[in-house]
């Protein structure tokens, strides 16, 4: 006999979302995990509504490749929200529900293959030998921020759209802006406003000049016809802004974690070998972002979790709590580069799930098996305690990751 799931609603969680010390993990998701896998909850934006947010893994699963619950039903609707402000464009793949997000992805879905990520590996490996010489010619202590984690994401994101190098410079903080919930929408807005400018004068070079890069098969998508202006340019923001601040952000949380646990980083310098699985458990390890992305809508009732979901109801799904699911993962708090190979949600699930995954994967490799290599005696510059951490950013990172060697 099965039991009907519940139609009353639980008391609303106030979920206020503060920063929180480096890589601690949020408390109220070990909470709900634990006690209420499915919560109502206000978030610090639009807090007049509420939504579910759901946290353990199958749950989680459902939620984010079930057609039941749609992107593109967000468009015409307000919810309670981590910001003030929309921060990707209404014509992106965020927003879409297959078979038009299917469509959109197959514009760029050449671009991300294992193939396309082994041939940029030597152009990164070659550009992080060279920021780090000319980190070392600046002298110690010095930040990986400025010197590496920043400027590496930057170059090989735009040396896959095909971005000259004399126009990256002015690119490198409009993605910060945009994902934050701090500055605020203006200056999101028009950070974006700029970032579109400049997209759309380098995808009508393309179509006038055709070349092998992101860029040209944007373009050529876009003048054949399969894909509009708007979404080229939408595209071409997506990679532009993930690429270079949430890469830049996880490998710089990774190169934290390890400077404050030595005996991770001795065990990685001890067996190489390791260090594809070893950064796939960091990536299922660190809680990566603060709070939650972009919620769903359900387009009919659905039960979840012995809890009735109702037709027109917003859903959170965790990818941070899912990834701690105990019934999932064992020890799930534990760093285990020994772990069985089970599938984290660090780049989602279902439709949505991150297309640039290997390309990341790839860029965190070449920069710990690079730093390792260099820098034997690689060490913080001060106690652990008083690295600053960003403030108000939906990606979780350091400001300053200070080292030295």
């Amino acid at each position: 006999m099965t039991s009907e799931p519940t139609t009353a609603e639980p008391p609303v969680r106030i979920w206020a979302v503060d920063d929180l010390p480096a890589l601690d993990f949020d408390p109220l998701l070990t909470e709900l995990l634990a006690e209420e896998p499915v919560a109502r909850i206000r978030l610090p934006f639009a807090a007049h509504s509420e939504a579910w947010l759901v946290t353990r893994y199958e749950d989680v699963r459902t939620v984010t490749s079930d057609p039941r619950f749609s992107r593109t039903a967000l468009l015409d609707r307000e919810v309670t929200g981590m910001t003030g402000h929309r921060v990707a464009a209404k014509e992106s793949l965020n927003y879409a529900d297959p078979p038009h997000h299917t469509r959109l992805r197959k514009a760029v879905i050449r671009t991300f293959t294992g193939q396309n990520a082994r041939r940029l590996r030597p152009l990164a490996q070659r550009t992080a030998n060279e920021l780090l010489d000319a980190m070392e010619r600046q002298g110690k202590p010095a930040d990986l921020m400025r010197h590496l984690h920043g400027p590496l994401p930057l170059a090989v994101v735009c040396d896959l759209l095909g971005i000259p190098h004399e126009d990256r410079a002015q690119l490198a903080s409009w993605p910060d802006v945009i994902l934050s919930s701090g500055p605020g929408p203006r200056s999101s807005v028009a950070a974006k406003e700029q970032i579109r400018a400049y997209l759309v004068q380098l995808l009508e070079r393309r179509r006038r000049e055709p070349h092998d890069d992101l860029a040209g098969e944007l373009a050529e998508s876009w003048a054949e016809g399969r894909i509009s202006a708007d979404e080229a340019v939408s595209l071409a923001t997506a990679v532009l802004v993930s690429g270079a601040h949430a890469v830049r952000n996880n490998s710089a949380n990774m190169v934290y974690l390890l400077l404050t646990r030595p005996e991770l980083m001795n065990r990685l310098r001890a067996e190489p070998q390791l260090l594809p699985e070893a950064v796939d458990e960091l990536l299922r390890w660190i809680p990566h972002r603060n709070g939650v992305g972009l919620p769903r809508i359900a387009t009919e009732d659905v039960e979840l979790g012995g809890v009735l979901i109702r037709a027109g109801e917003a859903v959170y799904a965790s990818y941070l709590a899912a990834n701690r699911d105990p019934e999932v993962f064992e020890d799930p708090h534990t760093v285990d580069f020994d772990r069985a190979a089970v599938a984290h949600m660090a780049f989602g699930h279902g439709p949505h799930h991150c297309m640039g995954a290997m390309l990341t994967r790839m860029e965190s490799e070449v920069m710990l098996s690079t730093l390792m290599a260099r820098y034997p005696d690689l060490r913080l510059a001060g106690p652990p305690e008083e690295t600053p951490w960003q403030s108000k950013g939906l990606i979780r990172g350091p400001r300053e990751l200070l080292v030295t060697w």
